[in-house]
């Protein structure tokens, strides 16, 4: 396929084009037939490499499938491989855009430098808190059982702390297994980045897309091992983003939110707590243990890291491909369990991809 090298003013007027046709709302955009000539994507052609978050994951092979009956001419791929190796392969030049739920540390070895890229949320999810308690089908827990529970110092599932959270509850006296992932994870940055904001006494191990956990928890690679891990093993606890725990078919704790709600899981309550989160300039935005006693206190945003200049004629497809995310991609993805961001936060993303262009 040929690579055709674009204009600034050509590579924004693919988002401004998608806009004009999907109209300036989320709500209820209509886009071009699928692969005709009116489709703002039709003329785009080429090929584009996304490597990074698993949490995302099944949202972004969704798009990819519909966005190639938009853009019949180009080719997307996105390999879910964890955050921190997207955002690698990234600074390496390996991939044309990064899947990201953690954000870039400045200095950090082996990340894109300040100013190399642009943050472009995409949809946010809960974290769930799943568990596989046979018998067990409703848990509540608050933020310092849960800190307590993934640093080791509760071990059993009769343990007092989470007897007195779940009077009604007859809990076994089955060994606790803490599963998490194995490799560098914007989920677990997400989910021990909430431990340490919400549980600040009760945990120990810090924050980041790695911490040190106890030699006696089990770990798994992607959000889909450990969905697996804790479905097969009796007793375990984990954290799993929601589409892959839905699929999975796994047991959800309600989480003590900061209002002193227990909340299980749901795009409503991650909605809730997105809704009342600060949105910085870059577009990066916290959206744990929100206020609101609707909130979900583990929701996680995701980003898609994309350079502000390419060198080699992408720009284009980069920006069409993350346009039909934020217009198209919305719409659908609720079926794939994430919340589609307030309209407020993707009309700014999409204002932010117009400066993207061709070196």
């Amino acid at each position: 396929m040929n690579r055709s090298v674009l204009t600034r003013t050509a590579v924004a007027g693919v988002a401004i084009a998608a806009l004009a046709l999907t109209g300036c709302s989320s709500s209820d955009p209509e886009p071009g037939p699928s692969g005709s000539d009116t489709s703002p994507y039709a003329a785009l052609e080429g090929e584009i490499v996304g490597t990074g978050a698993t949490f995302p994951n099944n949202f972004y092979q969704l798009a990819i499938e519909n966005f190639a009956d938009a853009a019949p001419d180009a080719v997307v791929t996105y390999t879910g491989s964890g955050s921190s190796a997207g955002r690698k392969d990234f600074a390496s030049g390996l991939n044309d855009f990064a899947g990201t739920d953690s954000l870039v540390r400045a200095g950090q070895a082996d990340n894109p430098a300040e100013g190399d890229f642009l943050y472009i949320p995409t949809v946010a999810a809960p974290i769930t808190v799943s568990f596989n308690l046979p018998g067990v089908e409703e848990l509540n827990l608050t933020a310092s059982t849960l800190a307590k529970i993934f640093s080791r110092a509760i071990t059993t599932w009769d343990d007092a702390a989470i007897a007195e959270e779940n009077p009604d509850a007859d809990l076994p006296a089955t060994a606790i297994t803490v599963v998490h992932r194995q490799e560098g994870s914007g989920t677990t940055n997400n989910f021990t980045k909430y431990l340490a904001k919400a549980a600040a006494s009760d945990w120990t191990l810090g924050s980041g897309d790695t911490v040190e956990w106890d030699p006696a928890t089990s770990a798994a690679e992607g959000n889909g091992g450990v969905a697996q891990l804790i479905g097969s093993t009796e007793g375990a606890i984990g954290y799993v983003d929601f589409s892959a725990a839905t699929e999975s078919g796994l047991t959800f704790a309600a989480i003590q939110n900061k209002a002193g709600e227990f909340i299980v899981p749901s795009l409503e309550g991650a909605t809730a707590a997105v809704a009342g989160a600060t949105v910085a300039d870059d577009l990066s935005y916290d959206p744990l243990d929100a206020d609101g006693a609707e909130a979900y206190p583990i929701t996680a945003p995701t980003y898609i890291l994309v350079r502000p200049t390419y060198e080699d004629g992408k720009a284009a497809l980069v920006v069409g491909f993350v346009t039909f995310l934020l217009n198209e991609g919305q719409e659908f993805a609720e079926e794939e369990h994430y919340a589609a961001l307030p309209t407020d936060l993707r009309d700014q993303a999409l204002e932010v991809l117009e400066s993207v262009t061709d070196a």
